[in-house]
């Protein structure tokens, strides 16, 4: 290279972050996803079952006693996660779906449950997004500061 010609600086290419990891083939990605809906549900889903009327399943506050007495989706029964055991869900029915719900997805308190629960023989879904995009989406709760906690998440 002579004097007189410019010396170009390498250009660095920025790493994708999203890129870096290749992307699943779409028939591996949709078996992923569709097991991913074994395990989950959301809000808007369950809201609609009711709606609806379909009462096939029963859902269940992982929180606190006195979270849930208040604030919890309507309906729902309160069963804290750290006291699940085959004395406190003896009067539950194996028959039915239970999903499982906390505060949101900071909280794991419903993954909790859900594994107590599946060890005790329940067929388990999580409501993804708890109880905070149950508000979120604009949906009714019940207990003596429901209306305070759905303020809070608008």
């Amino acid at each position: 290279m002579s004097k007189t010609e410019l010396v170009k600086p390498e250009r660095t290419r920025e790493i994708s972050r999203v890129l870096e990891t290749p992307a699943a083939e779409p028939r591996i990605s949709r078996q992923h996803h569709l097991n991913r809906l074994e395990f989950e549900t959301d809000p808007d889903d369950v809201h609609t079952d009711f709606e609806n009327g379909v009462r096939d399943f029963l859902v269940v506050d992982a929180r606190k006693r006195e979270n849930f007495e208040e604030a919890h989706v309507p309906g729902a029964i309160s069963l804290h996660h750290r006291t699940i055991s085959a004395e406190t869900t003896r009067n539950l029915s194996r028959d039915k779906l239970l999903v499982v719900y906390c505060w949101g997805p900071g909280c794991n308190a419903a993954t909790k449950a859900a594994v107590k629960l599946s060890e005790l023989g329940f067929h388990v879904k999580e409501m993804i997004g708890g109880i905070e995009y149950w508000s979120k989406d604009g949906f009714a709760l019940e207990g003596t500061k429901a209306k305070q906690f759905s303020d809070k998440q608008q």
